[in-house]
């Protein structure tokens, strides 16, 4: 059963955030275009803040959510990819996704993890990080979306100038890619609302 009227918290980095895109673009917007085409009251909150590292997102979310006027019936949860472009500890990345999973938990919201992939550049020391998003979401038993930026990294044409942020188009794919994730997440969430 799908949740009616749909608000789902998109938390996380610039990729959320739309970094360098017209408002419209941005991911938050796009998804809830693709949403609106099945359920025309769903709503998607940017809470996308750019620069963002797992440590500053985990800081910053108790206060988002007490602000919140109503509870999400899902979040999805994008963080990560600054910890490892800065070269940041991948277990303090680990406990500080594992304590913003707990927080959601603990106000009763569901959990979309977006996972992240450091880039293959970086050899073996990839490995610690891309571990971090699949054990977590099966530790907490949350759905997880493999790989946020799939279909779209390593791309040109999908890339702004700065060769790191997604276009528009990028963004486009993005949502188009995460939305049966969305959609199939929501539907468990209206179900565990109904038992």
């Amino acid at each position: 059963m799908p949740v009616q009227r749909p608000f789902v918290l998109a938390f996380g980095d610039s990729l959320t955030a739309g970094y360098g895109l017209a408002r419209d673009d941005a991911f938050p917007v796009r998804l809830q275009s693709l949403l609106r085409a099945r359920q025309p009251d769903a709503v998607v909150q940017n809470a996308g803040v750019s620069g963002d590292t797992t440590t500053s997102g985990r800081a910053r979310l108790p206060r988002l959510l007490s602000a919140l006027r109503q509870r999400p019936d899902l979040a999805i949860l994008e963080l990560g990819a600054n910890d490892f472009l800065q070269g940041l500890d991948p277990a303090r990345t680990r406990q500080n996704l594992d304590a913003m999973l707990v927080t959601f938990a603990d106000s009763g919201i569901p959990v979309l993890l977006a996972g992240m992939r450091a880039p293959p550049f970086l050899g073996a020391a990839a490995a610690p990080f891309n571990a971090i998003h699949p054990d977590l979401a099966a530790r907490h038993g949350v759905p997880l979306y493999p790989f946020f930026l799939d279909g779209v990294v390593g791309r040109r044409e999908l890339t702004l100038a700065d060769g790191i942020h997604p276009n528009a188009a990028a963004i486009a794919e993005v949502a188009r890619r995460i939305l049966p994730h969305v959609e199939r997440a929501l539907s468990a969430a209206g179900a565990r609302a109904a038992a």
